[in-house]
């Protein structure tokens, strides 16, 4: 009796999450799977490493509306600020201080909210990103080939099952 195309079930499909890839690493990993292993996806991360937190008011609009919103901090009696300039990773917003822990801003933001201060926010200050983490998803049956393919590409890199927690942003 020969199967039908209704009948055959899809590949069970595998994950393994490789993580803190150099990014030449992930660089060589992802020209494996496009050379010798098509059916393979792979989606990457990079990510900084925390550095500090800041306490900043969101990017504003143009440098006439941060001017405004430096007087009403003026009027709070906030004195300690700096306008992030339009060339900047956030332009426009404007800076309430930097700090080392993270409890620290959240000092500088509660007294921030006790002049009447809305508007601000903690944000994590990132360090360039270092290492990258790529979640591999294909075929279970040609996962152990591709693990040995990278590990003799790499052979200090260690890969675990992908997490149903482990969320990977493009």
């Amino acid at each position: 009796m020969v199967d039908s195309e209704s009948d055959k079930k899809p590949p069970v499909e595998s994950c393994q999450l490789w993580s803190k890839l150099a990014a030449s690493d992930a660089d060589q990993v992802e020209h494996l799977l496009s050379e010798r292993f098509s059916a393979f996806k792979g989606k990457r991360r990079s990510v900084g490493e925390i550095t500090g937190y800041w306490v900043f008011i969101p990017p504003l609009v143009n440098r006439e509306e941060a001017v405004r919103k430096v007087a009403e901090l003026q009027e709070l009696g906030v004195k300690d600020y700096f306008i992030v300039p339009s060339s900047g990773s956030r332009p426009l917003a404007i800076s309430l201080g930097t700090y080392r822990g993270e409890e620290a801003a959240r000092v500088r933001l509660e007294a921030l909210r006790a002049k009447g201060v809305r508007s601000a926010k903690i944000g994590e200050r990132r360090s360039e990103p270092t290492f990258s983490t790529l979640e591999i998803l294909g075929p279970e049956a040609d996962m152990g080939a591709l693990r040995e393919a990278i590990v003799a590409l790499l052979p200090k890199a260690v890969a675990a099952p992908c997490s149903a927690s482990v969320e990977v942003m493009p």
